[in-house]
């Protein structure tokens, strides 16, 4: 990699001067932004390496099997930044043929939606920095991809803030595929989360290239580490050892109050490195060729990737973006002053601005171990790796608690169901329930409360701590080679590459795995009841911890005012992860109340879609979902399309409406080829049946 060295600001102070005392002279310098730091580049060719699939091509890609790593203890920057892409980008997508990849989207589908015999790959140059306020506590990452396809006569950035808590390729897939391919400057960020793991045992983390160094070698070039002193780290570790600190959960900053900043500040990192490479200079400096005003600039991603676009477009004072198109995003409404909305489905109608994510998250956390015992439930996908027992335990210990009123088992799980339909799962989550707790609501529940409440490693917030686990589900040190290629492996919010969850020593059985804790309340296993409460009660309840979470969600929530962008939100009605209830249909009622007739979003919600597009290719762990559920990302792509096709030719954007997918059927776990049938497109025009309205401050959803 080659380093861009920094001008001499004599120089620099000389040709500001020389460009001031030419007053015929209108020319405006290129000034890297005062934010970014040390800025790395690499050129990638295009075959043994690329941008997009980082030389893997799209079967490389699609193979189950991870790129190699020839040292597994010591991988090189190289092999991490391979891993990663490989990683993230099947962590957002069926990679089935028959599921799609290749055929509706992909790297080898070009921009025109045209299925190609090639890889995909796609030649260009990348850029890296950090963001940081001088203290190396914050580093947020941002990362522009130019592809070699770009046309400096008709320039295009597409903003692509990671999904999740993702590293800073973790929108590639998606927002990323989607703008290299239309030849633009892609510009990502890890929204200050990503793959921050400090090890406190061996007190390593994680640098900006992915490897691995010591704490105090790495300094404030340190991805993340935990703000511990020695002696803090020494007790913390005789008294729960191996224990691991998450940038996300950890950092103490609550990162997600500045997700719109960060994405702003990527774009104005963007234009920086585009008109480094392509503007003219003025004999000593590049000149700033490319502007907001001759640029197009789109802010995009999903899951809260695409919240953090919205949050941009809502700070953008200045017209850095043009338009936003998202999938599914993680969005909390904080509603427009003394106005009511409501949301109305066929006879169901909810009023307010939906539910923040660590309400119904912690409300999930609670009541879906018993919801998936209900009869409705029968067959559901993941049923397998659900203790049913364990999950009869909970149904119980609600009961005990006052939670349910339902005696019998098979009652005490539909009231259960029938809680969260009542706060705004829609029916069509019922099947999805389960799943979604064995592998996703616990993570995020802990995950946020330590995040919202800016929790240190030490607080070992509800009695949960990240470690990894033996056989026995007890801690034990982290294997140096999963440690080592965690930049490439790590999604952000543990349970994931080899870092569990474990309830400490409040368990009846001491420090184990939260899934098999006996909780001291009840002495039963029941999923962890007393720390599930303990969570839920950061929520509702007063005290000096609560009073930090709930402060920290007021801090994220969005005032839904687009300043009149063009936008398009597509959402999957059976979104069990981020429910459209709670979200997008709130947001897109509060943003016509806000800008009113200068609205210009559109909502296109589309049936048989979920969260987790990677759980339909899931395979035996997730079959099911493959005879149920398309793909949100067809729709996802079909946005960025109508988007761009807005600001570049001015046609209109699409009427909001539902978007009646057909599910492929068959066997689960064998479902048969999707076709075009399965996923028709967005219409121009809605019909008069699928078309979402608003009107007197209430959104209708047609059935």
């Amino acid at each position: 990699m080659i380093q861009m060295q920094q001008r001499h600001l004599a120089i620099l102070a000389s040709a500001l001067v020389i460009a001031g005392c030419n007053s015929s002279s209108s020319v405006e310098l290129n000034l890297k932004p005062a934010f970014v730091g040390t800025v790395v580049q690499a050129s990638y060719d295009g075959g043994t390496d690329d941008l997009l699939t980082a030389g893997l091509g799209k079967t490389g890609l699609q193979s189950a099997t991870a790129p190699a790593i020839a040292d597994a203890n010591n991988p090189t920057a190289a092999e991490l930044r391979r891993l990663a892409i490989h990683t993230n980008y099947r962590a957002l997508m069926d990679m089935t043929t028959v599921g799609g990849y290749g055929l509706l989207y992909g790297p080898n589908v070009d921009a025109g939606g045209n299925v190609t015999a090639g890889e995909g790959k796609i030649a260009g140059t990348e850029y890296t920095a950090y963001v940081d306020d001088g203290s190396g506590s914050q580093n947020v990452t941002m990362l522009v991809q130019v592809p070699s396809t770009f046309n400096k006569n008709d320039p295009c950035i597409v903003a692509a803030p990671s999904s999740g808590s993702r590293g800073v390729y973790g929108a590639i897939g998606t927002a990323g595929e989607w703008g290299l391919k239309k030849g633009c400057a892609v510009a990502y960020t890890d929204k200050g989360s990503g793959a921050g793991v400090h090890d406190l045992a061996t007190n390593t983390v994680n640098l900006q290239n992915g490897t691995r160094a010591g704490a105090a070698a790495a300094g404030k070039n340190s991805h993340f580490t935990a703000a511990l002193t020695d002696a803090e780290r020494a007790a913390l570790l005789a008294d729960r050892p191996n224990r691991i600190a998450v940038k996300h959960a950890h950092s103490q900053q609550n990162p997600e109050k500045d997700w719109g900043k960060n994405v702003l500040n990527t774009i104005e990192f963007a234009f920086y490195v585009i008109n480094e490479q392509f503007a003219g200079n003025n004999g000593t400096l590049k000149t700033r060729d490319f502007k907001p005003d001759n640029t197009i600039v789109i802010a995009s991603s999903v899951s809260n990737g695409g919240g953090a676009s919205l949050a941009a477009a809502e700070l953008d004072t200045t017209g850095l973006i043009d338009g936003v198109a998202v999938g599914e995003p993680q969005i909390q409404v904080a509603g427009p002053a003394n106005t009511t909305l409501t949301v109305t489905r066929g006879a169901t109608s909810l009023a307010g601005y939906g539910r923040t994510l660590y309400d119904y998250v912690t409300l999930a956390n609670l009541y879906q171990p018993c919801a998936a015992l209900s009869a409705q439930a029968a067959g559901a996908p993941s049923i397998a790796f659900l203790s049913a027992p364990t999950a009869a335990n909970r149904c119980a210990s609600l009961k005990a608690k006052g939670l349910l009123t339902s005696v019998t088992l098979e009652a005490q799980a539909d009231e259960s169901l029938n809680i969260l339909l009542a706060a705004g799962w829609q029916q069509e989550t019922i099947p999805l329930q389960v799943s979604h707790y064995v592998f996703a609501t616990s993570g995020t529940a802990v995950m946020y409360a330590n995040t919202y409440g800016r929790f240190s490693v030490k607080d070992h917030l509800c009695g949960f701590s990240y470690v990894p686990t033996g056989s026995d589900g007890k801690p034990a040190a982290y294997a140096p080679a999963l440690l080592a290629k965690i930049f490439g492996t790590f999604n952000g919010v543990p349970p994931n590459s080899g870092i569990n969850i474990v309830n400490n020593d409040d368990a009846v059985n001491g420090a184990i795995l939260e899934s098999i804790s006996v909780s001291p309340s009840t002495g039963a296993l029941d999923y962890n009841i007393d720390g599930a409460l303990c969570l839920r009660n950061l929520y509702t309840g007063a005290s000096a911890a609560a009073q930090r979470v709930q402060s920290g969600i007021t801090e994220v929530k969005r005032g839904a005012n687009l300043r009149g962008k063009p936008a398009i939100i597509v959402h999957g009605r059976a979104d069990t992860l981020t429910p459209p209830a709670f979200t997008s249909r709130p947001y897109f009622g509060a943003n016509k109340i806000v800008e009113g007739a200068a609205s210009k979003l559109s909502y296109i919600e589309v049936t048989n879609a979920q969260h987790l597009d990677a759980f339909i290719g899931g395979g035996a762990v997730f079959a099911g979902y493959d005879t149920r559920m398309v793909p949100l990302h067809r729709y996802f792509n079909q946005a960025m399309d109508m988007l761009y096709a807005n600001l570049k030719s001015g046609t209109a954007l699409p009427g909001s409406q539902v978007v009646r997918t057909i599910p492929r059927g068959g066997v689960a776990g064998a479902a048969p080829q999707i076709t075009a049938a399965n996923v028709p497109p967005i219409a121009a025009t809605p019909a008069v049946g699928d078309a979402i309205t608003f009107a007197n401050n209430t959104v209708t959803i047609p059935n």
